[in-house]
């Protein structure tokens, strides 16, 4: 079973992050030869006060 963890910074749709699964989802399917009911996907959005990028926050402050 397959399992993805997919960190991201918050501010997605929720039809992106389905979109976003969905593909993740065919994928692993696809190349690691298992079915798509066995791939299990969690999703951690961080909010942009929480996330640095060379020393500075994700919200621009």
């Amino acid at each position: 079973m397959p399992l993805v963890h997919i960190d991201l910074i918050e501010g997605r749709s929720d039809e992106q992050l389905r979109n976003l699964v969905k593909d993740v989802t065919e994928a692993i399917s696809k190349n690691a030869n298992v079915p798509a009911d066995r791939v299990h996907i969690v999703l951690n959005e961080m909010r942009k006060d929480r996330y640095s990028v060379a020393g500075k926050m994700a919200d621009g402050k």
